[in-house]
């Protein structure tokens, strides 16, 4: 009887101690650093990774591309979080729309994806100000950003106590699909080596998101770059485009982390482009050779980009020294490109890493249909200055001398500076400053005397009357988001401007907010304009609207794309969604991506509004036309060079943004 009782309890507690185990492996992920590899679940983890930015995709489509993420094989989407499209104005916070993370995430874990999440503060990315929020040049222009300078000090804490109990429920552990959060990025490339910069981040990480969570990060494959990129607590892992020899780079990160799995955060599958320069392209075999080699060692592999996306808006972002905007598509030569579709290099992608796991039994999701829908007409509304009564509807700002669009507290886009001309000018005579942030239209009386240009023009030689208008423009393209210079970001005009020698004063200065212009609003306000005047191959910056014929079918709309090529350079909004900056005559990119979304059903007007900024056909008596096409053209041949591409072959300097 005493046998078979102990008998009992024996198998009582083997029952106990196994349903323990289990739960101690569900939802459960750690580092096997004797392993060398992940452990998911009490399972040998590999992450197989692709980077998708949820702002840089509009939401309806994100279902989509993750689930082209799965088909390829992966089981792990990477995303940075962009704190300026969280928090665009201080204290205030924004998680709808392309900023909703947690659909996102949630979007991820209904696909079966894991998530690698960059919380940032900082993310590059060659997005605006490298994540930043611009009102940080508010609180203190001389402010040194990823430093332990108190006022970005005090801003991060803000904002970390924000966004980490959002990651904390998301945690694998959790119940959620993040695996692991890193802090910074690439903060061994940044001058500043901050020790205690980077400890503040991590035991905020640290607190937030709980003991059991993986905190890493992501440095450059040199030494120096890890040394100043990483703290006690974080796994260090590195990132390196194609190479023959992965496992060298590799021997970087077993400097600092002797045992546990290897794994390269960005393995570049293109690269970035710039205005004025072809669009970059790494070759298909580059890539899947490289990253055969990678998977071989058993590594993990997050491919930096997946699909690359759109800097829709004012989000692009600029790489310095020289000042370099990033275009408006981000498509990055990437798996899946711009708009998500297949490429070649997905399709081989795909193939190589079905060599080292079983790929899903489903089909791949077809392309998105794209509309053709030729001509829109596009009909003059009004110059800048005549409709200034809509784009800056509040009080302009008056001051002796040019303020910068920080000091007030207006951060992205356009603004226009105003002031009188004390006296005739009868003969050309230079308008000078070397201030203008970063392009700066200069007329007098709606009249273009010519462009300040960042790093380039200085000069304008202009003519006119006492007491007429000298207005600027400034479009600000992008803030510096790598390295030091982007200590350096303000906007506008940030020094005095001077005419023959005399500092101009009494400035009034409007913020310009192009959203304000609408299929509405130009029939309430009733916008009279006698039309852009002409002068030195330019004409006053002025907007257009038009119809867009989507035609009346059951499958429409469409995605489509819109091309500017008979337009110059300016702004484009499709039904009050603002697609980003055209320059077709710079290159490479030349057509805008517009989502299916944004547009509206045929029997409802669908709405083109345009800034066209320096120079096009259209005049206030004559219609001119812009077109809508279901191919886009983001490799045009730009002014100077003999070719579209530029290739990116191994061991390409990918950490100075070049």
């Amino acid at each position: 009887m005493a046998d078979r009782r102990n008998s009992i309890l024996v198998t009582f507690f083997c029952f106990i101690s196994f349903i323990y185990i289990c739960e101690c492996q569900n939802d459960s992920f750690t580092i096997d650093y004797n392993g060398n590899t992940f452990i998911l679940d009490g399972k040998p983890f590999r992450a197989i990774s692709g980077s998708m930015h949820y702002s840089r995709t509009h939401p309806y489509y994100w279902k989509d591309r993750l689930m082209k993420m799965v088909a390829a094989g992966l089981n792990t989407v990477q995303t940075y979080v962009p704190w300026n499209i969280h928090e665009p104005t201080q204290g205030k916070y924004d998680f709808t729309g392309l900023a909703n993370l947690e659909l996102f995430l949630q979007t991820a874990q209904d696909v079966g994806l894991k998530v690698l999440m960059r919380s940032g503060p900082y993310i590059c990315g060659e997005w605006e100000y490298g994540g930043l929020p611009a009102w940080l040049l508010t609180i203190n222009p001389n402010m040194v950003v990823r430093t332990m300078d108190p006022d970005y000090i005090k801003a991060v804490d803000g904002w970390y106590d924000v966004l980490l109990p959002i990651l904390k429920k998301y945690l694998h552990i959790n119940g959620g699909p993040i695996l692991m959060v890193q802090i910074e990025n690439e903060y061994g490339s940044y001058f500043a080596c901050d020790y205690d910069y980077l400890r503040f981040l991590y035991q905020k990480a640290r607190t937030g998101l709980g003991e059991k969570a993986i905190i890493y990060t992501t440095d450059g494959d040199g030494d120096a770059y890890v040394k100043c990129g990483t703290v006690e607590g974080c796994y260090v892992t590195i990132d390196f485009g194609p190479t023959s020899n992965p496992a060298s780079n590799f021997q970087v990160q077993r400097h600092f982390e002797p045992k546990g799995p290897l794994v390269n955060s960005e393995f570049y599958t293109g690269w970035l482009d710039h205005w004025g320069n072809p669009h970059a392209h790494t070759a298909i075999d580059t890539v899947c050779n490289s990253l055969d080699k990678i998977l071989a060692l058993g590594a993990s592999v997050n491919m930096y980009m997946f699909e690359g996306g759109t800097n829709f808006g004012y989000w692009n972002g600029a790489n310095a020294p020289p000042y370099q905007p990033v275009p408006t598509s981000y498509d990055y030569d990437s798996p899946l490109n711009e708009t998500g579709d297949i490429t070649d290099k997905y399709i081989a992608i795909r193939q190589t890493i079905s060599k080292y796991q079983k790929l899903p039994e489903m089909p791949i999701p077809p392309n998105t249909p794209k509309g053709n829908y030729g001509d829109t007409d596009m009909n003059f509304v009004a110059t800048v200055q005549d409709a200034l009564s809509v784009l800056s509807p509040n009080q302009p700002v008056s001051s002796t001398y040019p303020l910068t669009m920080e000091q007030i507290k207006f951060y992205y886009g356009f603004i226009l500076y105003r002031t009188k001309l004390p006296t005739d000018i009868t003969t050309p005579t230079p308008l000078i400053t070397g201030g203008v942030r970063d392009r700066g239209y200069v007329t007098i009386d709606q009249v273009p005397q010519g462009i300040f240009i960042r790093d380039d023009t200085t000069q304008v030689n202009i003519t006119g009357k006492q007491g007429q208008y000298l207005d600027i423009l400034v479009e600000n393209t992008g803030r510096i988001g790598f390295a030091t210079l982007m200590n350096y970001n303000t906007k506008g005009i940030i020094a005095n401007v001077t005419l023959n020698g005399k500092i101009l004063t009494d400035w009034t200065i409007y913020p310009i907010s192009l959203e304000n212009i609408n299929g509405t609003t130009i029939f309430q306000h009733n916008i009279k304009s006698t039309g852009p005047k002409k002068n030195k191959g330019l004409q006053t910056p002025s907007i257009f609207i038009g119809k867009i014929p989507i035609p009346a079918s059951s499958d429409e709309p469409k995605d489509t794309f819109l091309d500017p090529t008979n337009w110059t350079k300016g702004q484009a909004l499709v039904n009050g969604f603002n697609l980003g900056r055209y320059w077709p005559v710079m290159g490479p990119q030349v057509t805008l991506y517009v989502p299916k979304p944004v547009l509206k059903e045929p029997s409802k007007l669908n709405y083109l509004v345009v800034l066209e900024l320096e120079n096009t056909t259209c005049t206030s008596s004559s219609v001119c036309k812009i077109s809508f096409t279901d191919i886009p053209v983001i490799n045009k041949i730009p002014p100077g060079f003999h070719s579209n591409i530029r290739n990116i072959p191994e061991g390409y300097p990918y950490h100075k943004r070049v």
